[in-house]
């Protein structure tokens, strides 16, 4: 797919989404300010298209007292600097699993149907990020990508991806780069279409965030 028509499904998507779902917009950020009167908007610098740095958007789902380098994990910079040259394969991004007392009540439920990702589509309007592309990587992470891992940032970051419709967000790190870097080589039209489907019918099922 080239630039001008991928632009142009990203406009058109996400202009129609926004629309279609600025019920849902409304009644988080309202459940979101009531629940814990902290900002509504989590935003945090991402690796974006060729290794350029942007601000992403998501629903707050945590308390604003908390205070982690991610919006999942409880993982410390300092502990990234071990990897060396590299990301290693086997490293997965610690998510909260079962009861997490940093999570507020409307987190836990916009993190099961994906809620929490929606303000993205103003990154997509923005022309920072793709509706559908490689996740955007903690910078904390991506500075230690290797030359074969960089290889994810020559797209637009996106909401949704190849590798989230596969396995979510328990993927190791080296299965990540792998779909990524597919979808890098083989990015077409049809592909973002199936990618969307199939997101879809995991948002309804509830099967975690992307």
């Amino acid at each position: 797919m080239n630039k001008t028509a991928k632009r142009a499904l990203d406009i058109s998507v996400s202009s129609a989404a926004l629309i279609f779902l600025s019920p849902i917009f409304v009644y988080a950020s309202y459940k979101i300010k009531k629940e814990d009167k902290g900002p509504i908007l989590f935003k945090q610098k991402r690796s974006g298209l060729n290794n350029e740095s942007f601000e992403m958007y998501k629903f707050r789902s945590m308390k604003s007292s908390n205070n982690i380098i991610g919006t999942h994990s409880d993982e410390k910079e300092n502990s990234f600097e071990l990897w060396g040259d590299k990301v290693p394969d086997d490293f997965v991004f610690k998510t909260a699993s079962g009861h997490n007392p940093n999570v507020t009540n409307i987190g836990a439920f916009i993190r099961k149907y994906s809620i929490d990702e929606l303000p993205q589509l103003i990154n997509v309007l923005k022309g920072e990020m793709s509706v559908v592309g490689p996740r955007p990587e903690i910078i904390e992470i991506s500075k230690y990508y290797d030359s074969h891992q960089l290889r994810r940032l020559e797209v637009k970051p996106g909401i949704t991806g190849w590798a989230q419709v596969n396995g979510r967000s328990d993927m190791n790190h080296g299965k990540k780069i792998e779909y990524d870097i597919f979808y890098v080589e083989n990015h077409d039209f049809i592909l973002d279409i199936k990618i969307l489907w199939m997101t879809l019918l995991q948002v309804v099922k509830g099967s975690g965030s992307v």
